[in-house]
């Protein structure tokens, strides 16, 4: 089965703009923030956000109540796609002749001290940073454009 070439991209952070990175098993060394495709063509995009945030950290969105647990409203769609060329030494993962990948942008804030556990098959460790550091250390220059965007995303929720 193919992966479909729509994606979240979902910025973990918290008020103070630190943010959560999370390296690569599959490319030690390859830091991102959580990405993940929709399992299903008619997935809405918040549901595969909620999803893959699950998955790849153990952070629950939603009504559910404990440690790692944060509401709806902490999960906000910044309405703001990137179309990029898919790393060559993933495209197998897709259809033949698919060369694109259309990912949505989401930003999750969390309190500092939410546990966070990983996927073992999907991710070796993970590390909070400054959100400027943690910007030049993604590998995804749309995954770092993100992250710099934070202070003005933060400034603009505020106002609303």
């Amino acid at each position: 089965m193919y992966k479909i070439p729509e994606s979240v991209l979902v910025v973990i952070h918290t008020d103070a703009l630190d943010v959560l990175l999370i390296e690569r098993a599959d490319k030690p060394g390859y830091w991102q923030s959580v990405t993940g495709s929709k399992d299903v063509l008619d997935e809405p995009l918040r549901d595969t956000a909620i999803r893959e945030v699950a998955e790849e950290t153990g952070i629950r969105i939603g009504d559910s109540v404990g440690a790692s647990s944060v509401p709806q409203i902490a999960l906000q769609d910044w309405h703001l796609s990137n179309i990029y060329d898919i790393y060559p030494v993933w495209r197998h993962r897709y259809a033949p002749g698919v060369t694109q990948n259309n990912e949505h942008v989401f930003g999750l804030v969390v309190p500092p001290s939410i546990p966070v556990t990983l996927s073992p098959r999907e991710h070796l460790r993970y590390a909070w940073l400054p959100y400027r550091e943690a910007a030049d250390k993604c590998f995804s220059p749309s995954n770092a454009e993100a992250i710099l965007q934070l202070p003005d995303r933060q400034a603009d929720s505020r106002r609303q």
